[in-house]
């Protein structure tokens, strides 16, 4: 597998953290970028992979958490009555 060259235009304070970046860890700014972007790309496809999975379980159980269960799950976070994660309320015909 060959390299490309791969242009971007970027904030110039953006590019000259990624430069002061580089010097201290003596590296190129190229290494830096290339480093950054694929843990980018890397978290991403984790994060679609995670989505798809679990829509791909959620449509073979027919199982599902209404919204309203989630966002009264949500607004509790960081409260003294921080309710536990919802189970599922919304039960379709079993699909397995």
């Amino acid at each position: 597998m060959s390299d490309a060259t791969f242009s971007v235009r970027i904030p110039d304070d953006l590019r000259q953290e990624v430069d002061a970046l580089a010097k201290a860890n003596r590296r190129s700014r190229s290494f830096l970028v290339k480093e950054a972007l694929q843990a980018y790309v890397d978290e991403q496809r984790t994060y679609r992979e995670a989505i798809e999975e679990a829509i791909k379980e959620a449509d073979e159980t027919g199982e599902f958490i209404s919204w309203e269960a989630t966002g009264r799950w949500l607004k509790s976070w960081g409260t003294p009555d921080e309710l536990p994660p919802p189970e599922p309320d919304i039960l379709l015909k079993n699909r397995k």
